[in-house]
């Protein structure tokens, strides 16, 4: 789960890496109230997205009128497919410096990473285009993590200055607690600020939770925010299915996340040559494609306005194909009137003769049966662009 960025913030305070929380305003009244309060802001989308600056999404208020204008601008803003529904007032800082720091998974090496630059901050990308000597990355070994002294060699490393040194270290440290304590994936401060007499502060925010640890979190739930969740995924979540929904025109339900992945790349592919249609989501059923599941599922993709066709690509193994077979035959008599829109559907594996003969028996309008992966892929594509 990835939080918004006052979301970030007060977990960033909850273990202590020095910044400021600011108010979070859902209309521009509120933001002016937390102007009056606060004297000199920035006003700042809160969506989980980067680039809001570009976009138009942070604009600094001098004043109270300033920054209701500036709430009323970017309220309801869309940035990179995301409404504002609400921003953070924060505090105006005087920067002499920014500088960027994050801890994250570093998945291909198994490992922890930290990537730091005192030469950073907003715009770190092109920092790491032009002058990648000037961004660090150092391995972090998961069994011994960050101490100080492993902190106060990442902050040589990155060449702090000399007045910031003890609180960097103190900040790394902190950053170190969030990452590890909360179960994130990422931590990110961008920018990290040098402010006037020498003060560090985290002036932004980025954290990714780890869901699968969530269990250990019930806190947690409070990020979640039912306005940013869009409601077919909130939807699948509520039936336990591995749902993430796309912008294409072709549902797609597998079992197996392997196979889910290597169907959206071959709907895809097939989609070039059948007007440019692409994968409508992502929905992985896994071995329990019985015909709740089914039905679960069908609902689910069907209720996406923007779904066409739909294309069930099931390899059996411990849930054989007749099972499966059986799970789509019980899905279309649950849904009955609700299913209008044509099944490809793709059988192999375990039990597939008994599979696609329970699907030849039910002669279904439709559903159209296709041996093959690639064969499947572009009726289904096809059928979209029909």
């Amino acid at each position: 789960m990835d939080l918004m960025e006052y979301q970030a913030k007060e977990l960033f305070a909850k273990h202590g890496v020095p910044g400021t929380l600011g108010v979070v305003a859902h209309t521009p009244a509120e933001a002016r109230a937390a102007a009056e309060k606060l004297g000199v802001v920035v006003v700042k989308a809160q969506v989980k997205a980067g680039g809001r600056g570009k976009a138009g999404g942070v604009k600094l208020a001098k004043t109270p009128d300033e920054a209701e204008q500036h709430a009323e601008a970017i309220l309801g803003m869309d940035i990179k497919g995301h409404t504002v529904h609400r921003v953070l007032v924060a505090p105006g800082a005087s920067i002499e410096e920014e500088y960027y720091f994050s801890f994250l998974l570093d998945r291909a090496n198994r490992n922890y990473l930290c990537i730091a630059s005192v030469e950073g901050g907003v715009e770190i990308e092109e920092v790491a285009k032009t002058n990648p000597d000037a961004v660090k990355k150092i391995a972090i070994d998961p069994g011994t993590g960050v101490d100080e002294a492993k902190a106060r060699a990442i902050v040589a490393e990155a060449k702090f200055p000399e007045a910031l040194v003890d609180q960097a270290v103190q900040t790394v440290l902190a950053l170190w607690k969030v990452f590890v304590e909360e179960d994130a994936t990422l931590v990110e401060v961008n920018p990290l600020a040098r402010l006037t007499g020498d003060k560090l502060e985290a002036l932004d925010g980025k954290v990714s939770l780890d869901a699968n640890a969530d269990f250990r979190h019930p806190d947690h739930e409070q990020f979640e925010l039912g306005d940013e969740t869009d409601p077919l995924e909130a939807a699948a979540k509520e039936k336990n299915l591995n749902y993430v929904k796309l912008d294409g025109q072709v549902g797609i339900i597998g079992n197996g996340a392997g196979l889910v992945m290597s169907t959206l790349d071959v709907v895809a592919y097939a989609g070039e040559k059948h007007g440019g249609v692409k994968p409508a989501n992502f929905l992985d059923i896994g071995g329990g494609a019985n015909a709740q599941v089914m039905a679960d599922g069908l609902h689910i993709i069907l209720g996406d306005e923007q779904v066409k066709s739909v294309f069930v690509n099931v390899f059996g193994g411990i849930t054989a194909c007749d099972q499966v077979a059986n799970g789509i035959k019980g899905a279309l008599e649950i849904l009955g009137d609700e299913a209008t829109k044509p099944l490809v559907v793709r059988l192999d594996g375990n039990n597939v003769e008994a599979g696609r003969q329970i699907l030849q028996d039910l002669a279904h309008p439709l559903v159209t049966m296709v041996d093959t992966m690639d064969g499947a892929a572009d009726k289904a594509a096809e059928l979209a662009n029909a």
